[in-house]
């Protein structure tokens, strides 16, 4: 984790200066909002390190030292067209109403932001305050995300038009207005996540061109796998979700490398660059979800689903999925991993969360919430849309039980990822590795070593489909169900044979 540089001095500040507000953007290259402050004046660029955000039960120290590492990088990239970054400590009212009071700006400009119900609600006092005192507060898009959307009929359309607009560039200079930061707090509980991903456009770049030239040959086929995709997939997400990079650029990048590869030999490349544009559109897509429909955070899409699980969650079964030890070897191997690197490929977080909702039959928002915490890709309007879809409870998508058996046997045939994370399997032979309660040594091993499965898989399968199909079917085409598929579904042609390609946070 690179230090934050404390501030240069302060020179004195011309009036009617704008303020430039970062939050899930943390770069200077193509940036909207950016090029916007810095064409009326001088600009203020200004960072709000907020103690209750990250005080809330979907953030964690991995996402907090991550979001250290790009500061500390965006605040290099300021100095070096002469400016600064900004950082105050507090809350986001109060931090800019201090910053009027010493100097009377008169525009707010950021992006807009896809956050989660706090921020929006964030936002909403900060537009209050904004009229009150007479400021401009300018939002812009920076990606395919629509404000105030309609409906979907054409947004894809609308989606593909801006990403590819021309890249903005950065200001050659910006001028010399600077502020002293307030120290930045270290105060969050510990959070041991010793493979994190650094943060920063610096770490950022080397892995997509790393992606687009080497790992990604293997991506489309590799995805799926928690130990090849940990190679092939880009691990570009937790840059975008904070913004060191731009959908846009990365969309862009990835179209030039299409055009370079166009016509070669059948080796992979044009399977998977096609398959991560489409992943690049699908995490638009999702996030237009929250956007248009803030209350998935908290409420069922589908209102019938509400009551079907305890409301109240099961504690001691969250605890154990939530540590990775449900006596299920291929789940805890997988949460274990995640719990140490921050990352899981698609097909295992999918898996996470439906073993979480469907076999131990707990409540999405719970376990959606400690997911949330292990991902330092974390991306709200993806997230919470993915953890009701892979929970049935969106009343419009394919409701995928997963066995985790099963999936155990074909993502990890050969039993390394799973002793890897669970070194007290090491002496169950290949053929008992995911079924260990069906070996003739388990009498020496389960509950001593390592714990007995905690629910039956087949049983509590069959106890789930039952359970969701019953209030599927009752109100399948219902009133709210078209409403729901007229808002939200996507109007892209379906396959022929549907495949699983949801994931959650759409970890790229």
């Amino acid at each position: 984790m690179r230090p934050l540089v404390p501030a240069l001095a302060a020179p004195s500040l011309p009036e009617m200066t704008s303020v430039l507000w970062f939050k899930r953007d943390l770069r200077i290259a193509d940036h909207p909002a950016l090029a916007h402050a810095a064409a009326l004046g001088d600009v203020v660029p200004l960072y709000i390190l907020e103690p209750d955000y990250w005080r809330l039960p979907d953030t964690s120290g991995r996402q907090f030292a991550f979001l250290q590492d790009c500061l500390a990088d965006l605040q290099s990239r300021l100095r070096g067209l002469g400016s600064d970054l900004v950082i105050r400590v507090g809350d986001a009212v109060q931090v800019l109403r201090d910053l009027h009071q010493s100097m009377p700006f008169g525009t707010l400009v950021s992006h807009e932001e896809t956050g989660n119900g706090w921020t929006y609600a964030r936002d909403t006092r900060v537009a209050a305050w904004a009229r009150a005192q007479g400021v401009r507060w300018t939002e812009l898009p920076q990606s395919g995300v629509v404000r105030r959307l309609s409906g979907r009929d054409g947004w894809a359309r609308q989606r593909n038009s801006f990403t590819a607009q021309a890249q903005i560039e950065p200001p050659s200079r910006l001028s010399p207005v600077t502020l002293p930061s307030d120290p930045v707090p270290s105060s969050l509980p510990p959070d041991h996540c010793p493979q994190r991903q650094d943060g920063g456009r610096d770490a950022a770049l080397p892995l997509l061109g790393g992606f687009l030239t080497e790992r990604g040959q293997t991506y489309r086929k590799a995805m799926s796998s928690p130990l090849d995709g940990a190679i092939a997939c880009s691990r570009l997400s937790p840059h975008l979700a904070l913004g060191t990079l731009s959908g846009r650029e990365v969309a862009q990048a990835t179209a030039t490398r299409q055009r370079e590869i166009k016509g070669g030999p059948r080796d992979g490349w044009a399977g998977s660059l096609k398959s991560f544009q489409s992943r690049l559109a699908w995490r638009d897509h999702f996030m237009q979800k929250l956007e248009d429909e803030p209350a998935i955070e908290h409420r069922c899409l589908h209102p019938a689903y509400e009551g079907l699980r305890p409301a109240e969650p099961d504690a001691a079964r969250l605890a154990a999925w939530a540590r990775g030890e449900t006596g299920l070897p291929f789940v805890d191997a997988c949460m274990r991993s995640l719990i140490a690197t921050g990352w899981l490929n698609f097909r295992m977080r999918s898996m996470l969360m439906a073993v979480a909702s469907y076999h131990l039959w707990l409540d999405w928002r719970a376990t959606g919430a400690v997911l949330a915490r292990y991902f330092t890709d974390y991306e709200p309007g993806i997230h919470w849309s993915q953890v009701q879809m892979q929970s049935g409870t969106t009343g419009m998508n394919t409701i995928r039980i997963y066995n985790p058996v099963k999936q155990g046997l074909d993502q990890d045939p050969t039993g390394d990822f799973t002793r890897a994370w669970l070194p007290e399997l090491a002496g169950v032979p290949d053929a008992h590795l995911q079924r260990p309660w069906d070996w003739d040594g388990a009498s020496g091993l389960l509950d001593k070593r390592y714990p007995a499965p905690i629910v039956d898989p087949v049983a509590a399968a069959k106890a789930a489909k039952e359970a969701v199909y019953a209030c599927r079917a009752a109100h399948r085409g219902d009133a709210e169900t078209a409403r729901i598929v007229q808002k939200h579904a996507s109007r892209k042609r379906p396959r022929r044979k549907p495949r699983n390609d949801a994931q959650l946070s759409l970890d790229l």
